[in-house]
């Protein structure tokens, strides 16, 4: 078989399109978090902090003082960004629970499947023959 039409089979697979189709949801539905937190939730839990904007949030590894975190990158300076970071993290945070969330509903929305009947349990030879014994006796 050549390798094309391998190839061709793997790709048109019902598997492989719902992955497609689940990346392209799961990259609009990232956009969706994105502003959820950036738009959102940061600047809510940076005013009950007291106004930190966390996107601003960084340190500085060369020598020099810079205001903001876009001055410094301006001047090209190593920053470590633990502001971004952060909300990073809470992005991720959000997108697991919803996810958890999710799958959670879809499980509880799966029809239980009916257990199948149990086979009939096969009789032993010697069972069998000392039945026919005793109905032979009763005669």
């Amino acid at each position: 078989m050549s390798i094309i039409k391998e190839f061709k089979e793997f790709a048109v697979k019902g598997n492989m399109v719902d992955l497609a189709v689940a990346v392209i949801i799961g990259a609009a539905f990232g956009k969706i978090v994105d502003s959820l937190v950036k738009d959102m939730i940061m600047p809510a839990i940076g005013l009950l902090l007291g106004g930190v904007d966390f996107s601003n949030l960084f340190i500085t590894l060369s020598s020099g003082t810079y205001a903001t975190l876009a001055e410094a990158e301006k001047a090209g300076a190593a920053v470590l960004k633990y502001g971004m970071f952060m909300q990073t993290v809470v992005d991720f945070l959000i997108i697991a629970w919803v996810v958890f969330v999710v799958i959670k509903a879809i499980n509880r929305m799966k029809r239980a499947e009916p257990a199948p009947a149990p086979e009939p349990a096969v009789t032993p030879e010697e069972v069998l023959l000392l039945r026919e014994i005793r109905d032979a006796v009763k005669k």
